[in-house]
């Protein structure tokens, strides 16, 4: 080979090389992406979680478990904002099986299912756009539909609200048991003491499957969440409630959550109780919610 043929060949040789370098350079720029990807969706969303129970006008009755109407609507102003977005327990399985959440998601959480929440917290909620979780007692949502009887005070949001909170797709309920939201013997799903292993769990599944039960008969479908009573949890609870079949849980240990694409991240969830009293702007704060600017 002449001189000329042996530059001309060594330029083909580097641009090829280059060619070679460049393909393995994209290669590895996009398994860079894909890992970025991969590790992000891994780590996942933190999720703040409000937990409210009853709403009522009457200022004497206000306190850690009972708020005003008025401080429930500045919540959600507040919220809305400062860019959060209220999300549902079905985005946050969705996002285990690799679906989105909002850049800033918070879950509003209610217990007990009082009638004041149906009378003051859905009305606010409709207004605004605002989705929460509503975890009645199956026995009280029982008994008040039975007497139809209302009172802000005391009693319980009857099937017929339940379904009609349900039906505007801003409310989704979860199990907060049949009749175990007490403290006779053990408190909520605790264990009692000298309880067997087998009659513990007859008698939680029990419970929880004749909740279940209500909700179908009532409503056409069950709860995937089960909010624990009291946050109270017994030896070996967590088994019964995966065995039968809910795939959210929550506790009323105050932390954030994060959920990743491990289904398992979405149980025992936290939550920060909101007791009356204090500002929307301090009560986020004192939680970590970040304002906009």
């Amino acid at each position: 080979m002449g001189a000329k043929g042996k530059r001309g060949f060594f330029a083909l040789w580097r641009l090829d090389l280059r060619a070679l370098l460049g393909l393995m350079l994209l290669a590895l720029g996009a398994a860079g992406a894909i890992t970025i990807t991969a590790l992000a969706a891994q780590e996942g969303v933190e999720v703040p979680v409000i937990m409210y129970h009853s709403v009522l006008k009457d200022e004497a009755q206000h306190g850690a478990y009972v708020i005003s109407p008025a401080e429930f609507e500045k919540d959600l102003l507040w919220l809305k904002e400062n860019g959060y977005t209220t999300v549902s327990t079905g985005e946050l399985i969705a996002y285990t099986q690799g679906g989105t959440l909002p850049e800033k998601p918070v879950l509003i959480t209610f217990d007990d299912g009082y009638y004041n929440n149906y009378l003051y917290a859905y009305a606010i909620a409709k207004q605004y756009r605002c989705r929460f979780l509503l975890s009645p007692i199956g026995r009280y949502a029982d008994s008040y539909t039975e007497t139809g009887e209302t009172n802000a005070y005391y009693t319980h949001a009857t099937w017929e609200q339940l379904r009609e909170m349900v039906d505007s797709g801003l409310v989704e309920l979860g199990n907060h048991s049949y009749n175990l939201h007490n403290a006779k013997n053990a408190p909520g799903v605790k264990r009692k003491r000298g309880e067997s292993d087998e009659a513990y769990r007859a008698r939680i599944t029990a419970d929880l499957t004749k909740a279940q039960e209500a909700f179908q008969r009532e409503l056409g479908e069950a709860p995937r969440v089960f909010v624990y009573p009291f946050g109270a949890m017994g030896d070996g609870v967590g088994e019964i409630v995966r065995e039968l079949g809910f795939e959210v849980t929550f506790t009323c240990r105050e932390k954030v959550s994060r959920i990743t694409r491990d289904k398992e991240s979405l149980y025992g969830l936290g939550r920060y109780l909101r007791p009356s009293g204090i500002s929307s702007g301090e009560f986020f704060k004192k939680i970590g919610l970040q304002p906009l600017g």
